[in-house]
């Protein structure tokens, strides 16, 4: 909008519009950037390269995935808890759960067949409980303070303290192993032989004095190939 002004002159002189005055120049207000705390850079999510186990996918053990083991030096990338294994059609019960990995769990459904294969014809019954002992253990061999670590670190064995039958009977390697003609002697001896076929290393009460009450199965690399069995 224009104001008229009047200004002093002749009369009748023409009045000239002049602008609004303008208003005083001020200074740009800056405004400083919001402060913020520097943001910490997200850790990428480390991927666990776990793998699937044949022996679970096809049934042949009853067995769930455990996350990895990380002990020292002890160590399983892909542990099992297996509470079952298959053997001539059912599945047979472990008095425990064991931590074992994929080798061990594969290896174990072809031992027990055969031994409740061997009730079944010899004795008219069946195998109903497996009683375990130590499965995974971080610990050094034969529980020394130094040495090489025990195949019990990589849950890679297992051992063995007796078997329960369907019949209500059972036998355990402390009372049983002897006498050697005895029922109860000849079904362990069976397990203990037919281990020897399926697993690398196979310890029972004639090995030495700390297997004198179980049978210990583990798939450890003997010679250079790793091929060689121990089977005492």
């Amino acid at each position: 909008m224009m104001m008229s002004v009047a200004l002093t002159g002749p009369v009748g002189a023409a009045e000239v519009a002049l602008p609004r005055p303008r208003p005083a120049a001020t200074k740009p207000v800056i405004v400083p950037p919001e402060v913020t705390k520097p943001e910490v850079e997200a850790k990428p999510a480390v991927r666990l390269y776990q793998t699937a186990c044949p022996a679970v996918i096809n049934g042949q053990v009853e067995a769930k995935a455990l996350p990895p083991i990380s002990e020292g030096v002890c160590e399983a990338r892909s542990p099992l808890s297996v509470t079952k294994i298959l053997a001539n059609g059912r599945l047979v019960a472990l008095s425990n759960p064991i931590i074992t990995d994929c080798a061990m769990a594969s290896s174990l459904p072809g031992w027990v067949a055969a031994i409740d294969g061997y009730l079944g014809a010899v004795q008219n019954t069946q195998l109903e409980t497996i009683v375990v002992g130590t499965s995974y253990m971080c610990r050094k061999r034969n529980n020394a303070a130094d040495g090489l670590t025990s195949e019990h670190g990589f849950a890679d064995a297992l051992d063995v303290v007796g078997f329960a039958f369907g019949d209500g009977t059972a036998v355990s390697l402390t009372k049983d192993w002897l006498p050697a003609e005895g029922a109860g002697g000849r079904l362990l001896r069976l397990a203990h032989d037919a281990a020897c076929a399926r697993f690398t290393t196979v310890l029972g009460p004639e090995a030495n004095a700390l297997h004198r009450d179980h049978l210990h199965l583990d798939l450890g690399c003997h010679g250079k190939t790793c091929t060689a069995r121990l089977c005492e």
